[in-house]
């Protein structure tokens, strides 16, 4: 079974305009497709740095010395890429979606479909996991997560069932939860319903919209001018993130102004709406149907 299926994956390599002598970033490389296909393009002066905190990705790293594979966050970018003598860089492509190998892989506990313990941790080194947060965290937070993370329907009402079967003892496997949930899981909608709960705990977990956040900011910092950025999302919420700092410069959507009250902004827009799969791509590979691919360049 292939580590994952890189989506969009010609789309978003020709919207960096890859010079053969560049230096770029895949900040999450993954099964390696899209940086694969970002050294295909480069000559013996071109750079690639890529970044991923989960081991198994580095497994996949290929022998090719044009290569630096980083095993950190990418909201860390600025800081290992300035260690490595990096300060500007010609493009920055993020493929925000999970990984097959993390969906299809039971133990990792990031989907409903398979037993397994409720992890959802993509750095496996890391502390905090489901289990933790499901099992601990109050009432309150969690309604929080399952409305902003999730957009789940009735978010207090699933907090509710979390919170009193725990007081029965601790809900440590994947089974179990949705054994919990099962009050609330809406007939004939089943898969639509965990999905968004599942999506909410593994965005917590992984701190994924604040790790966005600041990666996007680093990201204009980093690009020398006339650099692209491309980003992939597949739900509303980094997707909303990405659209308002591409838009804007700032994540939180609020368009800057000169002195003379003249709308400032660091990037150009490429794609003024996002670019979706093929339909071929989809019937391919089903999960690549909600990806969008959004692309600015500096100004």
């Amino acid at each position: 079974m292939s580590y994952h299926v890189p989506v969009l994956l010609k789309e978003s390599v020709d919207a960096l305009g890859i010079k053969p002598g560049g230096v770029y970033v895949d900040l999450t490389f993954g099964g390696g497709g899209h940086s694969g296909e970002i050294l295909h393009r480069l000559d013996s002066r071109g750079k690639l740095y890529a970044f991923d905190q989960d081991p198994d990705a580095h497994k996949n790293k290929p022998d090719d010395e044009r290569l630096t594979l980083i095993r950190g966050n990418f909201k860390y970018m600025r800081g290992y890429l300035r260690q490595q003598g990096i300060e500007e860089v010609d493009g920055i492509l993020a493929d925000l979606g999970i990984s097959s190998h993390h969906i299809d892989t039971p133990e990792r506990g990031f989907s409903f479909r398979f037993e397994g313990d409720l992890d959802m941790r993509m750095n496996t080194a890391a502390i905090l996991s489901a289990k933790e947060v499901i099992n601990s965290y109050p009432h309150e937070t969690l309604t929080r997560i399952f409305r902003d993370y999730g957009e789940v329907d009735k978010p207090h009402r699933v907090a509710g069932l979390i919170t009193a079967a725990r007081e029965s003892g601790p809900i440590n496997t994947v089974e179990e939860f949705i054994r919990v949930l099962e009050p609330q899981t809406p007939k004939m909608q089943e898969n639509k319903f965990l999905a968004k709960v599942f999506q909410a705990i593994r965005i917590e977990v992984n701190g994924e919209m604040d790790s966005l956040a600041l990666m996007l900011e680093q990201s204009g910092k980093m690009l020398r001018p006339g650099g692209y950025l491309a980003v992939i999302t597949y739900h509303s919420l980094e997707d909303r993130l990405v659209k308002n700092y591409m838009k804007t410069g700032n994540v939180e959507g609020v368009a800057d102004k000169d002195f003379f009250g003249k709308v400032t902004n660091p990037f150009v827009l490429v794609t003024r709406k996002p670019i979706e799969p093929s339909e071929e791509e989809n019937n391919r590979n089903t999960r690549a149907r909600s990806a969008r691919l959004r692309v600015v360049q500096k100004v």
